[in-house]
């Protein structure tokens, strides 16, 4: 209550940053399909937020809200959609609260006190600063956090070893007493109840030091794991800017656009999402201005009315990409060589660049086609902003283009943190591990299977005969390999030109991970592209795909990996309400390489199942809500989910079940009492949808 009462906004600043960034994302979610959930939904977050601000005294807040809610109340039934007017005055509305809710963050510094100060409604003290809704926990902060807790792991230690003699003192407590008891010694009836009590103490205090000890690793295993996350930041943090900054652009220049975003889920460190966002504000900018043609122009060209700004996000091994791609009219080669002959960077009246090279001069600084300067567009510094990014982050950005069809800015960037999950291997002694994305499958293999593979050269799988190698002798190039129990099992690895497989000794599960780069004075093999930290506070080698393909060729003297297939497994989606379902049935899929998305409800399901491409569809049917059943029959209903297929699992096994299944239209139905994990990857392999 004292601090409280010491700082009353403490608890407000959180939850006003929350409402903020929904009712943001909400309002730009109404510009582009109104509809009564979607006004249903503001109109909850502005009534909280108002009452939450008026509970605090924030009176301007509080009368922005409600005039937020005012605006939108007429449309609530969802009949109507808010007119352009109407939306301008919920972005003012928006912008307004946005500032005040920062400013309250980051009050200015007080004032000279003056004689006779007028009442000041109440504000954060200057001596407790806030930090912004974007600002994350500072990485050096969390790095000496996670160095307490590696320290706190290693301390453990002899706690464990504890646990080991405490046991140890209870069976010999418990020997005795049974000698005692049977007479093998002199002691009275006294000593031998004391024997027994003993043990009978002992027994008890190691199971209770033993238990303490576990949960107390478990504890630091769940603080490592969140305080590593909170080092990264997922890419859904900024589409909301850039949303905002195209639907400013378009309505300045009288355009109709619509904003799409892919790979929100991504997490990376806010070092590098931060200067990417500030970038790519340019970029879409540039694409609005340049890119999307008036209505009018893209109606006689046979495209929609509105134009579509796509930014999409992708993990490529130890490198993000970012993409902002439109489907406008593309760059005007024919301005931008005019405007690089003007500014001397091209000689007049020469024969015609190549079109690589007059994109490539976009990225120079003042390179606009824009004919007038506006609040958005004609500065030519766009691009340039791009350019710099690149280079302070050590990435690189290309341009292309088509005419008529859109252009594409591409920046690619290496990862200093890496979320991921890993196939966890062990080789020569040495236990690594493998990004699970790049996993296509595993293999197990009997003594004549490896020695065959070794001696060839080539792992035969699903028909084809990939390169092989050894890992230990990847990870061990140049020196003696240590002893071990010999190949167990086959990794088949999709490379950057096709397909390869690594030999392990054995396979140790699944894990999810950050990896970090190696530290510039502890160089490695091209083999191992970053380190992570296990639950021991001990690093782990975490492999590189690219490096591993390469070592592959060298080891076979130029020889190609086979063609990938030409299509890759679309995502499975997996549906159940039972948490322990969905994780053993999303370790069993990445496990054979594909990638997997969950959804805990029919709704949440068919929610997801509407937002992205899927391969197959994996769902329980006895859910509360949507059921399995409904489910299935409600995707086979939509023309866009029909194709994909649906597999039931479920505890039911009735035939009148399975006819229900199958005339939802299901393609498998799988009884969890008859779970088999190869029948299930049977059915899947068949049935999965590619790309």
């Amino acid at each position: 209550m004292a601090e409280s009462s010491r700082d009353p906004l403490r608890y407000f600043r959180i939850e006003a940053r929350e409402l903020v960034d929904q009712i943001s994302a909400g309002v730009l979610d109404l510009d582009q399909r109104a509809g009564p959930e979607v006004v249903a939904k503001l109109l909850r977050f502005a009534h909280t937020l108002k009452g939450a601000a008026r509970v605090v005294k924030q009176k301007d807040i509080a009368d922005r809200a409600h005039a937020f809610e005012e605006v939108l109340v007429p449309h609530r039934s969802g009949e109507t959609a808010p007119a352009a007017e109407e939306m301008r005055e919920l972005l003012r509305l928006n912008d307004e609260i946005t500032s005040f809710v920062a400013a309250m963050e980051n009050p200015p510094p007080a004032p000279a006190p003056a004689p006779s100060p007028s009442p000041a409604p109440v504000a954060v003290k200057e001596h407790e600063p806030v930090e912004p809704a974007t600002q994350r926990a500072s990485t050096q902060d969390l790095d000496e956090l996670l160095d307490a807790i590696g320290e706190t792991n290693t301390r453990m230690a002899p706690l464990r070893a504890g646990c080991a003699t405490v046991e140890r003192l209870y069976r010999s407590a418990e020997n005795l007493a049974d000698q005692l008891r049977l007479g093998r010694g002199t002691a009275t009836g006294t000593v031998r109840t004391a024997a027994e009590r003993l043990a009978g103490d002992l027994g008890s205090a190691s199971r209770r030091f033993t238990d303490a000890v576990d949960q107390i690793e478990r504890e630091l295993d769940d603080v490592r794991a969140k305080a590593e996350g909170l080092r990264l930041v997922p890419v859904s943090s900024v589409f909301t800017a850039l949303r905002r900054a195209v639907r400013d652009a378009a309505d300045a220049e009288g355009r109709k656009v619509r904003f799409a975003a892919r790979g929100a889920g991504i997490r990376m460190g806010a070092h590098l999402l931060g200067p990417v966002s500030g970038a790519f504000l340019h970029v879409v900018r540039n694409a609005v201005v340049h890119g999307i043609e008036p209505e009018d122009v893209r109606l006689a060209a046979g495209k929609p009315a509105e134009g579509t700004i796509t930014v999409e996000v992708e993990r490529r091994g130890r490198f993000a990409a970012f993409r902002c791609l439109d489907d406008g009219r593309g760059f005007d080669l024919d301005a931008l060589r005019r405007t690089a002959e003007d500014r001397g960077l091209l000689p007049p009246g020469g024969p015609p660049p190549d079109v690589d090279d007059l994109l490539r001069l976009v990225l120079q600084g003042g390179i606009s086609t824009s004919p007038s300067v506006t609040e958005v567009a004609g500065r030519g510094i766009g691009m340039d902003a791009v350019r710099e990014v690149a280079a302070q982050l050590q990435g690189e950005v290309t341009v292309r283009s088509t005419p008529g069809r859109g252009a594409t800015v591409e920046l690619v960037i290496p990862l200093a943190l890496l979320a991921m999950t890993g196939l966890i291997v062990e080789a020569g002694a040495t236990v690594a591990t493998l990004p699970l994305d790049a996993v296509r499958a595993c293999v197990r293999l009997g003594a004549d299977e490896a020695a065959a593979a070794v001696a060839s050269g080539r792992l035969v799988h699903e028909d084809t005969a990939a390169p092989f190698l050894p890992l230990a002798e990847a990870l061990y190039a140049g020196s003696t390999v240590p002893d071990s129990p010999g190949i167990g099992a086959a990794v088949v690895v999709n490379g950057p030109d096709g397909v390869f497989a690594i030999g392990v000794d054995q396979l140790a599960g699944t894990s999810a991970l950050v990896a970090r780069p190696l530290p510039d004075l502890a160089p490695a093999s091209p083999v191992i592209g970053s380190v992570a930290v296990d639950a021991d506070g001990n690093p782990r080698l975490v492999l590189d795909p690219a490096g591993l393909a390469e070592e592959v060729l060298r080891s076979h003297q130029g020889a190609r990996p086979l063609p990938a297939a030409t299509a890759e497994p679309l995502p499975i989606l997996v549906v159940d309400d039972s948490l322990t379902t969905r994780m053993l049935e999303r370790s069993i899929l990445e496990s054979a390489g594909y990638q997997v998305d969950l959804a805990a409800s029919g709704e949440e399901g068919l929610e997801k199942a509407r937002s992205q491409r899927y391969g197959l569809f994996l769902t329980d049917i006895d859910m509360p809500g949507i059921d399995g059943f409904t489910f299935v029959e409600r995707t086979r209903a939509d023309p866009k989910l029909a194709a994909v297929p649906a597999i039931l699992v479920s505890s039911r096994a009735s035939v009148a079940d399975r006819d229900r299944g199958r005339a939802a239209g299901a393609s498998a139905y799988v009884v969890k009492g008859e779970f088999d994990q190869e029948q299930l990857l049977d059915h899947i392999r068949r049935l999965v949808v590619r790309s």
